[in-house]
């Protein structure tokens, strides 16, 4: 019999000694960097939370990036919008000065200044950050504005803002310079004036007619195109005696002639000269009243028309939320008289209604969106045949959702959209629509710009779209939906911003169109009328950068811009809490305690040198010394 000797590698001391020598080495490298594994494998159950965490931090450091990126270009948006709002200040101070001392060019020192501010807005307005247009929404590739020189002066192909202007001042005032009214003398006591053309949208639109003047009689205004007149009946007034008319400008706006009978000697300004002549005639009255009007039409419209003209030039050039344009026939009151606001939609004569109307079951269809006629007791989508044309108006826009109401305004009817491409409107009952002014179905909108329809323009009796033969002045996107999504960042797990930025904002584009108005009208420096333009324009102009209620303004985006910049402040602030806390996770799984790796290897080290003392007896192990 023999006994093997005992193999020292291949024994349970053996191995135990290389499991406690590899031990000592693992807590070795733990001392010297502080980590309990060089790899996650040797985290034991911790190894979870370590991997999730240092995702999250990734995140983290990600949305970091991200905020940096994005505060930079609010930081620039917001710079820039400042500068606007320093540049309508600037141009306001000088339209609403006094002053209209007019130079060589026939532009005052406002005008000039606005000039040049008009071209700092258009600068501003193409900031970029890195090669990212700040206002130019999704096209952030695409310059925002076309140059200041091309919005006005246009290019050799294209027409700027100047030549529009001109256009439409030429058919505002026509050929006679009466603003579109023809004045006669039907009679030897009586005086009329009428609109040149029905349903053109140039010129002054006669509103009403009122008169204290003794024994005279006024028709009107009705008829088509619509007219009054005054008929003195072969009867002095009273001195002090009025005739007062109300007009409509292209602007909207409303003005008033007043003309008093006076017996002074001179005739006062503002009356006409009551017959003093033996024996009194008052035919001679009427053709002094008629002189006195002619004179007042002439200088409304060679001032505040013009004014009021260029104003609107201003809205056919920059404005791009689509239309359409209707002008309706008169309605069935008696006397006739241009549809409003308050025209019924259906109704016998002579009420303020159409003709022909709607009845119960007629239907109107927008953008695919069915609107009924019924009797009575309308409810949704429903409309009572003796609801008015505002009404109706109120219903379509609640469908297009468009940013700017539509409007009845001097006999026509306009449906604004802010997406020309997708206005559709039928019906059942062409006839009543074709009342409305929408002659043909179905009716879609023109995108601006608008032109002056035909030549000579002092004749033109429509707007036309001008799209490809002017310049486009905002070149950045410009589809639906709100500017503010144009650019969107994650900033957090479930937290986006939206920061984006157009230039055609209605802030914006009102600013820019108001400033390019001012700067770009000029006059005869010596006309008669120079002055009294200049003024009519400084006060629309005020006006037009005056903040209104219910206009978006300049600093509404400021104001959402710096809502995204106070959201991302907010992440930021829990994301290097986060941040904070999970790096304290990690270090909790991953890092070792000194104090106890040290009190680990004492304790391995007295075990590896138990081990070796039997290791060693063992060794020395014989079979005599075992008997």
């Amino acid at each position: 019999m023999s006994i093997a000797s005992i193999n020292y590698s291949s024994s349970i001391l053996g191995a135990q000694i290389r499991n406690i020598n590899q031990q000592l080495t693992d807590l070795s490298t733990q001392l010297s960097t502080g980590k309990l594994s060089q790899n996650y494998s040797g985290m034991g159950t911790n190894e979870g939370f370590a991997i999730a965490g240092r995702a999250q931090l990734s995140n983290i450091a990600a949305y970091t990036d991200t905020i940096t990126n994005v505060n930079v270009s609010i930081n620039l948006a917001n710079t820039a919008l400042q500068s606007l709002t320093k540049i309508r200040s600037t141009v306001q101070t000088g339209s609403a000065n006094t002053a209209q001392d007019l130079n060589v060019n026939g532009q005052t020192i406002a005008q000039n200044t606005a000039a040049a501010q008009f071209g700092s807005m258009v600068g501003v307005l193409n900031t970029q950050t890195g090669n990212r247009y700040l206002f130019s929404g999704t096209a952030v590739n695409t310059q925002s504005v076309a140059n200041a020189g091309d919005i006005i002066n246009g290019t050799t192909t294209q027409a700027g803002f100047k030549i529009v202007m001109a256009e439409r001042q030429a058919a505002d005032l026509g050929a006679s310079g009466m603003g579109r009214l023809v004045q006669t003398q039907p009679t030897a006591s009586s005086v009329q004036v009428s609109e040149d053309v029905a349903g053109s949208p140039f010129g002054l639109k006669i509103k009403a007619v009122s008169s204290t003047l003794s024994g005279a009689t006024v028709t009107g205004p009705s008829g088509s195109p619509v007219s009054f007149s005054v008929d003195l009946n072969g009867v002095n007034p009273n001195n002090g005696d009025k005739l007062s008319i109300q007009f409509t400008l292209p602007d909207g706006t409303t003005e008033q002639i007043d003309l008093t009978a006076s017996s002074a000697m001179p005739t006062p300004l503002g009356s006409f000269a009551i017959d003093a002549s033996t024996p009194v005639n008052p035919n001679n009255t009427a053709t002094n009243l008629n002189t006195a009007l002619n004179t007042a039409i002439q200088k409304l419209a060679n001032t505040s028309l013009v004014a009021a003209s260029a104003i609107v030039a201003g809205d056919n050039f920059f404005n791009t939320a689509s239309s359409a344009i209707g002008t309706p026939v008169n309605n069935q009151a008696a006397p006739a008289t241009p549809v409003t606001g308050a025209t019924a939609l259906s109704g016998a004569s002579p009420s303020d209604s159409i003709s022909p109307g709607f009845v119960a079951g007629d239907t109107i269809t927008v953008n695919g969106t069915t609107l009924t006629f019924v009797a009575s007791g309308a409810t949704g989508n429903q409309l009572n045949v003796t609801d008015s044309i505002q009404t109706l108006l109120s219903k379509v826009d609640a469908i297009t959702g468009t940013s700017k109401p539509s409007t009845v305004h001097g006999g026509s009817i306009t449906i604004n959209t802010d997406d020309a491409a997708s206005l559709n409107i039928t019906t059942s009952n062409t006839g009543a629509l074709s009342a409305l002014g929408f002659g043909s179905t179905p009716v879609t909108a023109t995108q601006p710009p608008l032109r002056v329809g035909s030549s000579p323009a002092s004749s033109a009796t429509t707007l036309v779209n001008g799209s490809a033969t002017t310049v486009k002045w905002y070149l950045g996107n410009d589809g639906p939906g709100s500017p503010r999504s144009t650019a969107m960042a994650r900033v957090d797990d479930a937290v986006t911003v939206q920061y984006g930025a157009q230039a055609n904002e209605d802030a914006i584009r009102r600013q820019l169109q108001a400033i390019a108005v001012f700067g770009t009208f000029s006059t005869s420096p010596t006309g008669q009328y120079s002055g009294g333009q200049v003024s009519a324009l400084s006060l629309r102009v005020t006006q037009a950068l005056t903040q209104q209620p219910g206009q978006q303004r300049i600093e509404d985006i400021q104001t959402d811009i710096a809502m995204a910049q106070n959201t991302m402040k907010d992440a930021s602030t829990r994301q290097t809490q986060a941040k904070a806390q999970l790096q304290t996770v990690i270090d909790q799984a991953e890092s070792a305690s000194p104090d106890q790796v040290a009190s680990e290897i004492l304790a391995l080290q007295n075990a590896l040198q138990a081990s070796y003392q039997v290791t060693s007896n063992l060794a020395q192990l014989s079979l005599v010394k075992f008997l």
